[in-house]
């Protein structure tokens, strides 16, 4: 349990699939002492991977220290992952950070900045595999604890993840009436997922999607290259 304020920040970069962040901002916002910041180089409207335009509160100079940094994914994340001021301020950001945390393809983005090394972590299905060469601990899980280290899986996970944060942040009984606040009981029309979907299914969206994964994981090289670098230059 904390004292307010609780001060929680939360990525944005356009390309970003807004629900990752949004879900769980529609949760931690309501919670006793929050206060959001949506964060970004500077204040100006962003697009998300859909067109959705958003705007951001917070810069990164003006971004105050963080019980909670929560970074969501999207086609964006492969220009953030060769982005150095943006991975530095993660990276900054997360090292002093109380929870670090990520749902969908955020956590590549932590990863890359080395803040999951050797901790279990989330990701969207499609992109799980690349976890594992940025030093992260991959895991078929919806919802992924490990220490201060809280995971989502893709997109709708955010919402999931959201509640477990709150409990870790605020305790049990506010996260559940939270839950039942905002009618958080869902009942999807399809049973359809990476667990029940047909092989058939599940490679055509590989295959669609394989130029973007191509370029997601070239990113990560990219990004770990620079930190085996920065590490070799570091003063011993």
């Amino acid at each position: 349990m904390t004292t307010s304020p609780l001060e929680i920040g939360l990525l944005f970069f356009p390309g970003m699939t807004q629900l990752d962040v949004t879900g769980p901002f529609e949760v931690l916002a309501r919670l006793p002492g929050a206060r959001m910041h949506l964060l970004w180089k500077r204040i100006e409207p962003i697009t998300s991977d859909v067109g959705l335009i958003l705007m951001p509160t917070t810069t990164f100079a003006d971004c105050p220290r963080l019980d909670v940094l929560c970074v969501g994914g999207g086609p964006g994340q492969i220009a953030v992952m060769d982005d150095p001021e943006v991975m530095a301020f993660v990276a900054k950001a997360g090292a002093s950070a109380r929870y670090v945390t990520s749902v969908c393809a955020g956590s590549l983005i932590l990863a890359g900045a080395g803040l999951l090394d050797g901790y279990r972590s989330a990701c969207h299905w499609l992109s799980r595999d690349q976890l594992a060469p940025l030093g992260a601990i991959p895991v078929a899980e919806r919802i992924v604890v490990d220490r201060n280290r809280i995971s989502g899986g893709g997109v709708t996970a955010g919402i999931d993840f959201a509640f477990q944060l709150a409990a870790e942040l605020c305790g049990e009984e506010v996260a559940r009436r939270l839950q039942l606040l905002l009618e958080y009981d869902p009942q999807p029309p399809f049973d359809t997922s990476e667990r029940s979907a047909t092989p058939e299914a599940l490679g055509a969206i590989r295959q669609a999607a394989r130029p973007m994964l191509e370029a997601r994981r070239e990113a990560g090289e990219r990004a770990l290259a620079r930190r085996s670098a920065a590490s070799a230059d570091a003063p011993s």
